[in-house]
């Protein structure tokens, strides 16, 4: 069928051949056993790693981003997608399951493309699960009543690196103000993602600085939004439109207050409908059906997915299926979390740290200074809270700020595509959310050393 849409649409021969392959049952097998493949190599990386992490007492999601990196480009090459420049023939596993399966070489690039393209999709699932999980993990009424320190948190957490990297790039390095500004937009990012799921391996979700931190995450990734749409519209046309700045700014706000209010009413509809059905995993199911629509309209708005799930798990957790929902959320975030963070440390290229390669010692420079100014600008916001009457650990929240994660990589990405960021400024962008990433986690445990635990660790 396809073939014949194909011959009759006129498309290119390239796509032919690929629907061609895609039909072909064959390929069809080894598509599959490629996915399969993949999702054992993933488990077996998440598992190690977080294994040997817990056994030093670091955090398991550091484990998992370290497995995802031995295992992806930089060392193994198991699990290695397109987005790295990487072809069919730099994968390991595809090489072994060619040899094995005597597969044509012309099939290996469609597999290989439709292997990452599914895990990449259900990493993509596994951090809206993680963040549907860490909203029933928190608790809404301290969310709120934190809202104007998370507030003050954000906007010096975006403020601050943003303005002293781009004026650093301008005037130490000599960078043209568009490409200094777009990686001083990199900076402002913060991953929710690793912050939460580290507070929660911690115990401090609920804790007056996990929940500060967790709100200003999301006021981050909103401004981050709105920087990144700034900078692009500045990148492609050389002027930055107002109109859409306040689009955002009303677009974001309307969705997170009305995600809370509405979700507060329609709440007891959601408990007596689950409570009417009599089949099997009902509450997670329509719970599940929530998230995804909240997802979907924030994407509607420009923004995230990830916020939408976690304002709809915030809200159910308020209600008398909340216990029961985040039991049964559990089993399902340990299949599908761990293969977003294996996702990240997979992508991860490591040799833009190589100083032997002189096309990245320039690059190691800028990352130095950027490295510097990403953590020293996240740092400074715990301290920003003046006058709070609240005893809080104002380090740890600073900490909690510090991860780019996949956050900064989409402000790289993006950045690379365009053509705006040179290639020893890229990589001075990748290293700094590298380093970041990777530096968070027992930073923020140890920041965290020797107070007592405000919260049950999940699945003890």
């Amino acid at each position: 069928m396809l073939q014949f849409l194909s011959s009759a649409l006129g498309w290119p021969p390239i796509l032919a051949e690929t629907i061609e392959i895609i039909e072909s049952p064959e390929a069809s097998t080894l598509i599959l056993v490629s996915v399969l493949l993949g999702l054992v190599v993933v488990y077996l990386a998440s598992k190690l790693g977080g294994e040997l992490c817990v056994r030093v007492n670091l955090p398991p999601v550091l484990g998992e981003l370290l497995g995802g990196v031995l295992v992806g480009t930089s060392v193994l090459r198991l699990l290695v997608f397109p987005s790295s420049g990487a072809g069919a023939e730099d994968v390991v596993l595809l090489n072994f399951l060619q040899q094995i399966s005597g597969a044509p070489d012309n099939w290996m690039p469609t597999i290989f493309a439709t292997q990452s393209e599914v895990i990449s999709v259900l990493s993509e699932i596994g951090v809206i699960i993680l963040l549907f999980e860490i909203g029933l993990e928190s608790n809404l009424d301290e969310l709120l009543k934190v809202g104007t320190k998370a507030a003050i948190v954000a906007v010096v957490g975006v403020a601050a690196p943003f303005a002293a990297g781009t004026l650093g790039l301008i005037y130490l390095f000599h960078i043209a103000t568009i490409p200094a500004v777009f990686a001083g937009a990199a900076l402002t990012a913060t991953s929710i993602g690793i912050t939460a799921k580290v507070l929660s391996e911690l115990g401090r979700l609920n804790s007056p600085e996990g929940q500060i931190i967790i709100g200003a995450a999301i006021i981050d990734d909103i401004l981050g939004i709105i920087v990144l749409a700034v900078v692009s519209s500045l990148a492609k046309t050389g002027e930055i439109r107002p109109s859409n700045i306040v689009i955002l700014i009303v677009s974001s706000t309307a969705f997170l207050v009305g995600a809370i209010f509405i979700g507060r009413w329609l709440n007891p509809f959601f408990v007596n409908l689950v409570s009417s059905m009599q089949t099997r995993g009902e509450v997670l199911v329509v719970a599940l059906v929530a998230a995804i629509l909240a997802g979907l309209i924030a994407q509607f708005v420009r923004l995230e997915a990830i916020l939408g799930a976690f304002a709809v798990g915030l809200i159910l957790a308020e209600t008398e299926k909340g216990e029961e929902l985040k039991e049964q959320v559990k089993p399902l975030a340990d299949v599908l979390v761990p293969i977003f963070f294996v996702v990240v440390g997979a992508k991860t290229d490591l040799s833009v740290l190589n100083p032997a390669d002189p096309v990245n010692r320039a690059g190691l420079i800028i990352a130095g200074f950027l490295l510097v100014v990403a953590v020293l600008g996240k740092v400074i916001t715990g301290f920003s809270l003046v006058g709070s009457s609240t005893p809080l650990n104002r380090l740890a929240i600073g900490v909690g700020m510090i991860p780019r994660g996949e956050v900064g990589l989409v402000f790289a990405g993006v950045g690379a595509s365009s053509g705006i960021l040179s290639e020893s400024l890229n990589a001075g962008v990748i290293v700094m959310v590298i380093m970041t990433t990777f530096l968070a986690p027992p930073l923020l445990r140890l920041a965290f050393r020797g107070e007592p635990t405000t919260a049950v660790e999940p699945g003890s």
